[in-house]
């Protein structure tokens, strides 16, 4: 008897580079808990803007999770900066707000941004989102 395969087998668990931008140490921390969940997932962190920015354009992250509020330059600012990249479809950017929806959060979607997600963030929507959005991306090596 010939065996059927499951018509909707379980994704593969994510694997990628994910680097957070984020200023507040506690939000950090949340992040680095839920992402720790993922074997697969590499985390880095920049605490500021430009920091973010520099880091995104050099350890060429899958995915950047960014704070709207940084005490340096706006995420939007952040957005702009790294719109090229986004563009050649190099990283998707996910915007991490305390505010409900903004301009702000319009205009980086506008530009490019993939998502946004509201904080305090539900690991559930983060487990089921970051496995989305790192399906399909071409594989880059991730580094122990």
């Amino acid at each position: 008897m010939a065996q059927i395969d499951d018509p909707f087998p379980e994704p593969p668990p994510p694997r990628g580079t994910v680097l957070c931008i984020e200023d507040q140490p506690i939000h950090m921390d949340v992040v680095e808990a839920v992402l720790a969940r993922f074997e697969g997932i590499r985390m880095i962190k920049a605490y500021n803007g430009r920091d973010g920015v520099m880091l995104a354009q050099t350890a060429h992250p899958d995915v950047v999770l960014l704070d709207m509020n940084l005490p340096d330059i706006t995420g939007l600012d952040v957005v702009r900066e790294l719109s090229v990249l986004i563009s050649q479809r190099e990283l998707r950017i996910v915007l991490l707000t305390a505010d409900s929806f903004s301009i702000d959060v319009v205009k980086a979607l506008s530009l490019g941004a993939h998502d946004y997600w509201a904080k305090p963030m539900d690991v559930d929507q983060v487990t089921t989102s970051l496995a989305r959005l790192l399906d399909g991306l071409p594989r880059r090596r991730v580094s122990p």
